[in-house]
């Protein structure tokens, strides 16, 4: 993906995000939804940060920051966390606040070699909009 990405002048955030979802699939939130309630195996990776998490997320999400996504994932490193690293051949769906950073960790883990990675369209903000059931530190 990034080989053939090349500007001529320098590049912004949303030119990286576009790059990004030019190379993966996304997914509605009635679409996980649906899935979850089919019970779909699946890892749902939240890639925001803490306190945007206990703020707020969708359940049963692990959460890895985007900043952390490649050593998560990387079996070589020592401080992996099976969960992800172990899930390259099984549906991953990830999320952020609006799709930009979990775009980009799509696009890292499929060139790690993960075979099913799905970004959620519209993150977090748009699952809360559609009335999609979230839960928070808080409770």
């Amino acid at each position: 993906m990034y080989d053939t990405f090349k500007p001529e002048q320098p590049v912004g955030l949303m030119d990286f995000v576009r790059a990004a979802k030019a190379c993966i699939k996304e997914i509605t939130p009635a679409e996980l939804k649906a899935k979850q309630d089919a019970k779909e195996p699946l890892l749902l990776v939240d890639v925001r940060e803490p306190g945007e998490f206990e703020l707020g997320h969708i359940d049963g999400a692990l959460l890895v920051p985007r900043g952390m996504i490649e050593a998560t994932a990387d079996t070589s490193y020592p401080k992996h966390n099976p969960l992800l690293s172990g899930a390259r051949n099984q549906q991953v769906v990830l999320y952020c606040a609006t799709s930009g950073r979990s775009a980009m960790a799509a696009a890292v883990l499929q060139m790690m070699g993960f075979k099913n990675v799905l970004n959620m369209a519209g993150g977090f903000t748009r699952w809360d909009a559609e009335g999609l059931p979230k839960v928070s530190k808080a409770g």
